[in-house]
């Protein structure tokens, strides 16, 4: 059995409430699905160091302040995942792309329309809850 693949995604919003979605890229696995920006932990990082990482190379910007939202486990046909979910209380600079992904914001009753990824699909609900 391959062992899980420990993930950290993000939910930044602008001043408006809308959340911002990335597009997986052609070439990467479920490319043209949309995601909550985010990537793989590496070795020795805590989820929040790996966020502040990938935000930093995915979209060029700082992460000043996040929660955790939630933890879940995923399994695809080829992989399994390990999902922590935290929401981006406060970042620096203007999220552009970084890795020819296409961004959109979206507001939080339209995300449901959204080709997600299935393992983000719950974020939406976790999401709601919280309003």
């Amino acid at each position: 059995m391959t062992p899980a693949v420990r993930v950290v995604a993000g939910v930044l919003r602008d001043c408006g409430g809308r959340v911002l979605i990335a597009q997986r890229p052609a070439g990467k696995h479920m490319a043209g699905f949309w995601e909550f920006p985010g990537g793989k932990v590496a070795p020795g990082e805590s989820g929040e160091q790996a966020l502040a990482r990938e935000l930093t190379e995915e979209l060029g910007v700082s992460l000043t302040r996040c929660h955790p939202l939630l933890q879940l486990r995923h399994d695809y046909a080829d992989r399994v995942i390990e999902l922590e979910v935290f929401v981006v209380d406060d970042y620096r600079g203007e999220p552009a792309s970084r890795e020819a992904q296409a961004l959109k914001w979206v507001g939080p009753a339209e995300l449901a329309a959204q080709a997600l990824l299935p393992a983000d699909r719950p974020i939406i609900d976790a999401l709601n809850s919280m309003r």
